[in-house]
């Protein structure tokens, strides 16, 4: 056949190029990894120490893209270094409390040369599909070029993450507006907006961030706020406030833990609501864990909502060439407008068949069915990605051994007759 196949090649053009366009097959002995930012590279790693090797796809050019190119350039982590390390590796000791964005690109970096994580890059996955008959996941890609090539595999683990594609709101007359209006992916530095208005569209952790980053940059923004939220001091008492919410939680029950934060908050931050930061009925960590929604850790914005260098303003409902109308009535003009609307996950949209993809909540959420797994998916940020990363190397490593010994038997029983 492979004769045929290769006398046909050689002496039909037409055949020569319909070969070329077929899409290329590779056997993976291990698991196929989609992502290489940290959930994925946590995996990798995990797996790689009990000898499993895998396949790690990358969509860009780099690892942790996320990190390297939708970021801006005064991030921080938001939470203490400790609760931010991957399995098997720490922070260099020199590092800050809270690293830089540079200082963590670099991490992730030693972490893939360390464990000689070497993913696949610019490969797309467009369709995965489970084979039943043969108990083999098919994982197709695209890459750079648009050549197509289809990975077949045991295991699969989805680890594109919550942040994989920005949300980018529907916004009334927002094609007419004559300023710049950008998605904090894009968004570097307030450099940029100096001595411009800049209207600031999401009240998170980026959307206070980018406010306080357009101060310190001479520009004049205004943050929308239209939701209640929960503003808390990155640190109480000496400590990291998530830090001490974790060591409060191993003692007191959530509501208690609570409301020691709150009392903390409004003694160190004051009344919130006079701020027009209302806050939500449920307390911080209650609401975390019943909707992923998290607190925002003030680094500094607060202090300038209060001297009134950061305004803020109701929701939008509709934009003009330099005008914004709020939804009660005022009117403002603006020079641009930064969307700090968030990201969400593309695995249903990337996956045009995800036979049993997980759907159990935290902590039960990494493992679905047929030797599918997903990581970092349960909101719980880097610290529960390493949790999860760790029980799906120890699920394969199982999974492997079991089918190692299964085949054993066979063909001691083959041998025997």
């Amino acid at each position: 056949m492979l004769e045929r196949i290769e006398g046909k090649h050689a002496h039909d053009p037409l055949f020569d190029r319909i070969m070329n366009k077929s899409p290329r097959f590779v056997s993976v002995p291990g698991p196929v990894i989609v992502g290489a930012g940290p959930s994925g590279l946590a995996v990798a790693a995990c797996l790689r120490q009990k000898g499993v090797l895998s396949m790690v796809l990358e969509r860009f050019s780099c690892i942790a893209s996320l990190w390297q190119s939708k970021a801006y350039d005064r991030l921080r982590l938001h939470l203490p270094k400790q609760f931010c390390e991957l399995p098997l590796m720490g922070f260099p000791g020199e590092f800050p409390t809270y690293p830089t964005k540079q200082q963590f690109i670099h991490y992730l970096e030693s972490y893939a040369q360390k464990f000689e994580i070497g993913p696949r890059f610019n490969e797309t996955v467009t369709h995965a599909e489970y084979d039943k008959a043969t108990g083999f996941w098919r994982v197709k890609t695209v890459g750079k070029k648009t050549e197509e090539t289809v990975y077949r595999c045991r295991w699969l683990v989805v680890a594109t993450g919550e942040n994989a594609e920005a949300v980018v709101p529907e916004i009334d007359g927002m094609g007419e507006f004559g300023g710049d209006i950008k998605h904090t992916s894009s968004y570097k530095s307030g450099e940029e907006f100096k001595g411009k208005k800049v209207l600031v569209v999401g009240c998170g952790n980026s959307g206070m961030e980018v406010c306080l980053d357009l101060c310190d940059h001479s520009a004049k923004p205004s943050l929308v706020v239209r939701h209640t939220l929960h503003v808390l001091p990155r640190e109480m008492l000496g400590k990291s406030t998530f830090g001490l919410s974790m060591w409060l939680l191993k003692w007191l029950p959530l509501r208690l833990v609570d409301r020691f934060l709150l009392a903390v908050s409004r003694l160190t931050l004051g009344d919130t609501a006079r701020l027009g930061l209302d806050r939500p009925e449920l307390g911080p960590l209650e609401l975390k864990n019943l909707s992923g929604k998290t607190p925002v850790l003030d680094v500094g914005t607060l202090a300038k909502i209060k001297s009134g260098d950061i305004k803020i303003c109701p929701g939008i409902k509709k934009l003009k060439r330099h005008t914004v109308e709020f939804i009660e009535g005022k009117t403002e003009n603006f020079d641009a407008i930064i969307l700090a609307t968030g990201y969400k996950s593309n695995e249903r949209d990337m996956f045009s068949e995800i036979d049993g993809f997980p759907t159990k909540p935290f902590p039960n959420g990494w493992k679905g069915e047929c030797g599918l797994y997903a990581v970092g998916f349960t909101k719980r940020g880097i610290l529960g990605a390493s949790v999860d990363a760790k029980r799906i190397a120890e699920d394969i490593e199982r999974c492997r051994n079991e089918e190692a010994a299964l085949c054993d038997r066979s063909v001691l029983i083959y041998r025997e007759c």
